[in-house]
């Protein structure tokens, strides 16, 4: 009896562990990712026209993210408007100042950048400054694809583009590169929730 329970201890010691569940994060920046890229296929029908921009894109994708994974966290708005307060809608500038936080905006920091980070650039024009942001999206093993942005251009009607991330600091037009000697480009940020 004691040989049998012996056995038995060293079998379940050596027996594969079952795997961990994901964590909401993880399953978070899945569904992104997949939400994401499918926008540059069709645009849901379920995302408003009237507020397909770059910033429309990223509370789209990300609200509906945490519809299928973690619908209870929408019982308050993700998003926090010009003044600091929660609400449903944030324009480009409002999610910068009070929904994300900076991360950086040297090589180094683009190469660690995750799905759902976001990529900001600010133009001045006669009418003031005009802010565009990028939604990055990295696959999980980096050995076999290289991280994307997805993004909207702005303009009514327009398709939402992807690109390769790394590409845009050679190929992209100037004002679009994601380097530090682009005085246009603010950065990489990050959703405030999903800092570590």
């Amino acid at each position: 009896m004691l040989a049998a329970l012996s056995l038995l201890l060293l079998l379940e010691a050596t027996a594969p562990a079952a795997p961990a569940p994901e964590s909401r994060d993880v399953l978070l920046r899945r569904q992104v990712a997949q939400l994401a890229l499918a926008q540059v296929r069709k645009q849901d029908a379920a995302w408003h026209p009237d507020q397909r921009d770059c910033a429309g894109l990223i509370r789209f994708v990300f609200r509906t993210a945490y519809k299928n994974i973690a619908p209870e966290r929408l019982s308050s708005p993700l998003w926090l408007d010009a003044r600091g307060r929660p609400s449903d809608f944030a324009d480009a500038e409002s999610l910068l100042q009070h929904s994300l936080v900076p991360l950086g905006r040297d090589e180094a920091t683009r190469e660690r950048v995750r799905t759902g980070d976001v990529l900001a650039f600010r133009r001045e024009q006669d009418s003031g400054p005009i802010f565009h942001l990028m939604l990055v999206v990295r696959p999980e093993d980096r050995a076999h694809a290289p991280a994307r942005v997805v993004y909207h251009p702005g303009e009514k009607g327009a398709a939402v583009r992807t690109g390769l991330l790394h590409n845009l600091a050679d190929e992209a037009p100037r004002e679009w590169r994601p380097v530090p000697a682009n005085s246009a480009f603010l950065g990489f940020y990050r959703f405030k929730e999903w800092m570590p």
